[in-house]
């Protein structure tokens, strides 16, 4: 499920800054990197399943491996996991819709804390 017009894919923000601000909404990029792209990601265990808020980024400067590039944000992403397969978020998934109100809660104040730094 995709998170359209969330404000955060307007962003563009300094990779530490962002690393920071999303470790203080429990937002864990842990491996999920390359040269040039982050993911963020917020689990949900619930009696339905095991859920996944997805924040991802692509670098506009410098590189993430040198901890100093510019991140350019994209639309949010909820995915319902599936072991072992992995993370499946196509239309056809079913998300909860306290799920879905709490994402958007939590996207909300990720935005409101990032717009201070956002270029």
């Amino acid at each position: 499920m995709k998170f359209d017009n969330t404000g955060l894919e307007n962003f563009k923000v300094d990779l530490t800054r962002l690393d920071d601000i999303m470790e203080r909404h429990r937002m864990v990029r842990a491996g999920q990197w390359d040269y040039e792209r982050v993911t963020y990601d917020k689990k949900y265990t619930i009696k339905e399943g095991t859920y996944y808020l997805r924040v991802q980024g692509y670098a506009t400067e410098g590189d993430v491996d040198s901890f100093d590039a510019v991140i350019q944000l994209m639309p949010p992403i909820l995915g319902k996991y599936y072991y072992p397969h992995g993370i499946e978020y196509g239309d056809d998934e079913y998300f909860p819709h306290d799920l879905i109100k709490h994402c958007r809660k939590a996207l909300e104040a990720l935005k409101e804390d990032l717009a201070v730094f956002a270029e």
